[in-house]
This record gives C-alpha cells, sequence and structure tokens, in this order.
C-alpha cells in the first residue's frame, strides 16, 4: 500500500513540475524593457511562444502602459478604454490560449510613431517549434536535465517500495 502511495506521489509531482519547467518568462524587449523606438517586431521574431509562458512588461509606469488588443485596434494603434490598461510598470501576463496576440503602449503616439507594439503567435504547450532561437539552448538543457532528475526519483522510488 505504501509502494503504490510513493509511486502516485512521484507520478503527480513529475506532471506539475513537468508543467512549471517547461514555462518560460520572456521579458518584453530584453534588457531593454518596454520602452520607445525597439524593434519589437525582431524581438518576437526570434521568441517561441508556448501557452502556459508569462509576457514580462518591465517599465516606468510614469511614462508607458501596456494594452492587450485585437488586431484591427494594434494596426491603427485604437486602445480600449484607460480602466483597461496595465500599468504597474512589472505586468506579467501568462499566456492561457494559442494563436495570435497583441500588445501595445496607449501613452502618446508610442504605438504609431515610436513603434510600442507587437504581435506574437502562441503555440500549443506541445508543439514543436518552427525553428528554436540561439536563446532556447539552456532552456532545453534544463528540461532534459528535468527529465534525468525525475527518472532517476522514481527509479529510486521503485527499487526502495
Amino acid at each position: 500500500m505504501a509502494s503504490s502511495r510513493v509511486a502516485l506521489i512521484l507520478a503527480i509531482s513529475m506532471v506539475l513540475f513537468s508543467s512549471v519547467a517547461l514555462a518560460t518568462d520572456h521579458i518584453v524587449g530584453g534588457d531593454k524593457g518596454w520602452t520607445v523606438d525597439l524593434n519589437y517586431t525582431q524581438w518576437a521574431s526570434e521568441t517561441v511562444f508556448r501557452v502556459g509562458d508569462n509576457l514580462v512588461f518591465n517599465y516606468d509606469p510614469s511614462r508607458h502602459n501596456v494594452f492587450k488588443v485585437n488586431g484591427t485596434l494594434f494596426q491603427s494603434c485604437t486602445f480600449p478604454p484607460a480602466n483597461e490598461a496595465l500599468s504597474t510598470g512589472k505586468d506579467i501576463i501568462q499566456l492561457k490560449t494559442e494563436g495570435r496576440k497583441w500588445y501595445v503602449c496607449g501613452i502618446a503616439d508610442h504605438c504609431s510613431a515610436r513603434q510600442m507594439k507587437f504581435v506574437i503567435t502562441v503555440l500549443p504547450e506541445a508543439a514543436p517549434a518552427p525553428s528554436p532561437p540561439p536563446s532556447s539552448m539552456a532552456h532545453s538543457v534544463v528540461s532534459s536535465m528535468f527529465g534525468v532528475v525525475m527518472a532517476t526519483m522514481v527509479a529510486i522510488g521503485v527499487i526502495f517500495a
């Protein structure tokens, strides 16, 4: 009875920890953060986004904000009501569904003239990446190591059960 409980706990742990280990925090704009005159289209094109990942917007809240918009509002740099803006300066958006997602800054002409906008395509959790960017290599190594550690834990659990 005790050995089946250990095996069940290990199996549940593997499922829960694998989801956490595979999620990635994407700092929008990298070291520069969410600011004017940065090529966010290029930044987004070099990154693979998956369901469960997080977008992290770091910025000065007295100068910028973040709106999640649709494709039409994105093209015209039109914004929803001001109370829908994210404006803490450290906003985190979890990517919960796959598909296209659009983000803009709603301050002054930051969207239309200063390129504070970008669009991404969020892939399903298990989808293969189109072509992994160089920065994803560390994530792959961590994921592989996680698999080895979990397999070792299961083997130890079975041996001592």
